[in-house]
């Protein structure tokens, strides 16, 4: 089977690869529009985001047996199209879920006990105690929204805070030793903090809205290192400056391109972003939760095990 990669990751990919018997092609240039020219010549891809693996593309893939992402979401390929076509669609979850529960949290204990204000400050010859007095996760309750490998790899980081965790998904059965499955009403009267943990789909589009926030039954802090477009930036600045939402963690923006690699799509700053740029009580990262060193290893061994055990070898 010959394989083109489009993305850089983990040389174990392609050692691996090249040790179970597979034709390895590196294109890291090549534009969309330039693939069709030489897709079909495929068994298989390999890619992280920066291609859309769209209808069009899939049809002028006349011989391909599988796609796979390098990452969690599948939103830059058109699984269903590909599955009518015979087409194996791999992701690797798995390989990242434990860096993104990781940053979660960090991001939850530095809003909870104001880290990033007070290293600023002190650096700054500011020695202010009381103004920094933190608060903390015992007693709170977690609510986890999208209880998957990410959100179930989350509620594992809790055990040990003393606090309950209760998750929504719209599986049901999800919950397990971890987590209390509940309903988005009883998750929205309950919690204290909100982690985002669901895929970029049509029903998460644009979810936490205005509406979706003031249906809290109290202030709470929020925490998103799942997809930016779920979450509608000028709702939720203007929630942070009501005090309806307590702070936020947010390692993923509405303003990211597609391929994650850039925050703008045009020159232009959004006034929003700019106000959230500007708050004391608001994290930002760029879209790294999953972004480790052991991360990076791990998702190229998923990968590999995956197309291993599902065509054997090459």
């Amino acid at each position: 089977m010959k394989i083109l990669h489009l993305d850089n990751n983990h040389p174990l990919l392609l050692a691996q690869l090249n040790k179970a018997g597979y034709q390895n092609e590196e294109d890291y240039s090549s534009t969309r529009e330039q693939l069709f020219e030489k897709i079909s010549n495929y068994d298989g891809v390999i890619l992280r985001s920066r291609i859309t693996f769209d209808r069009e593309l899939i049809d002028a893939a006349t011989n391909l047996k599988f796609i796979a992402r390098v990452g969690s979401g599948l939103e830059s390929i058109d699984v269903s199209y590909a599955n009518e076509k015979e087409i194996a669609v791999f992701s690797s979850p798995e390989g990242n879920r434990n860096a993104v529960s990781e940053h979660a949290l960090g991001m939850l204990l530095s809003l909870f006990n104001i880290l990033i204000r007070a290293d600023r400050q002190v650096r700054n010859g500011v020695w202010n105690r009381e103004e920094n007095r933190g608060i903390e996760l015992e007693g709170k309750t977690v609510g986890i929204i999208g209880y998957g490998n990410m959100g179930n790899a989350f509620a594992r980081k809790l055990v040990g805070f003393d606090c309950k965790v209760i998750c929504h998904d719209i599986i049901e059965d999800k919950g397990n030793d971890y987590a209390q499955q509940v309903s988005l009403k009883e998750l929205q009267e309950r919690a204290d903090v909100v982690s985002l943990h669901t895929p970029w789909t049509e029903l998460t589009n644009k979810m936490v809205d205005a509406n979706f926030i003031h249906a809290f039954a109290k202030p709470f802090w929020f925490i998103n290192t799942a997809r930016g477009k779920s979450v509608v930036t000028k709702d939720l600045v203007s929630a942070l400056k009501s005090g309806k939402v307590l702070g936020a963690g947010l390692d993923v923006l509405e303003f990211e391109t597609s391929s994650f690699e850039d925050l703008f799509i045009s020159d232009m700053i959004p006034t929003e972003l700019n106000e959230l740029i500007s708050m004391d009580n608001v994290i930002l990262s760029p879209h790294i939760a999953g972004w480790t060193i052991e991360s990076k290893k791990k998702l190229a061994q998923t990968i590999f095990e995956k197309i291993i055990k599902h065509f054997g070898e090459g």
